[in-house]
């Protein structure tokens, strides 16, 4: 199994406050992560890695030397290791360093599959329904692709598919979608609906179409879905936007989004609450 090294904001276990939040308790001390394992999620082996807000007492990381320490623990897994960054740590390291750690397309396509795998059978079998919000026009085909290979064990039980896009002078995006949709059809008997998003001043929005069922969101920010409120219906926020979270997680809507970070967060907790019991 492939392995996974995921970095997450430490909550404080040690035996006094200032021990838990600090990387280091003596000056000279080699500064050095907390690392356990996490368990499998798909083909990957995942472990936790827990950064500590501060570096010594109560100084801040400087951002150059926390990616020194990271870069540290992922050589310890060997070439092979893949990192996964929880939002907070990203904002604690230089901006030029979200290259270094950004994790391998497959990874994020294992980690987005298990989440499908985990969720679509109950929110199709309910709703019969799913929804794709494409991201970045130039991103559409590689999402569609994405879209039919994680759909496609579920499609004969959909009868209701819907594709947003952000539409383009050449409409070139359009065409792209509607020629992976065409096999839809002949396969399935689906004819799926495509809808542009609409301009507003906040940005795209995904108009008055209603969403059920299994929602797969690429955008890096958010679309405003009308969702259906069903019980059935599960949020895949496929990109871990943080502003989607906080927005969605703040309504009755709150156990129906999942999100490759937010699921990494699960296991982590999960870990924690096996050490306590």
């Amino acid at each position: 199994m492939e392995k996974l090294i995921y970095f997450y904001p430490a909550a404080g276990q040690g035996h006094t406050e200032r021990e838990s939040l600090a990387a280091i308790r003596r000056r000279l001390q080699k500064p050095a992560l907390a690392e356990h394992e996490l368990g499998g999620c798909g083909a990957l082996e995942v472990a936790g890695c827990a950064v500590p807000p501060f570096y010594y007492r109560y100084k801040a990381w400087k951002p150059a030397r926390l990616q020194r320490v990271m870069e540290e623990t992922l050589r310890r897994y060997g070439d092979g290791a893949d990192v996964w960054l929880h939002p907070q740590i990203v904002r604690m390291l230089p901006e030029d360093a979200a290259a270094r750690f950004r994790p391998r397309p497959e990874t994020v396509r294992t980690l987005i599959g298990h989440l499908v795998d985990r969720y679509a059978p109950a929110a199709i079998g309910q709703c019969k329904e799913a929804a794709v919000l494409l991201g970045e026009p130039d991103e559409a085909g590689e999402q569609m692709r994405l879209t039919d290979s994680l759909l496609k064990p579920y499609m004969e039980k959909i009868n209701r598919l819907t594709v947003f896009y952000q539409e383009e002078e050449e409409n070139a995006c359009r065409e792209i979608i509607e020629e992976e949709l065409d096999g839809y059809y002949y396969e399935y008997g689906l004819v799926a609906q495509v809808q542009a998003y609409t301009e507003a001043a906040d940005g795209f929005r995904c108009g008055r179409n209603p969403c059920g069922g299994l929602i797969l969101d690429y955008c890096a920010q958010y679309r405003y879905p009308k969702l259906t409120h069903s019980t059935g219906l599960v949020y895949v926020d496929t990109v871990s936007a943080a502003d989607k979270q906080m927005r969605l997680t703040r309504t009755a809507l709150a156990k129906q989004y999942v999100s490759p970070s937010k699921y990494l967060d699960t296991m982590v907790k999960n870990s924690y609450d096996r050490l306590v019991n």
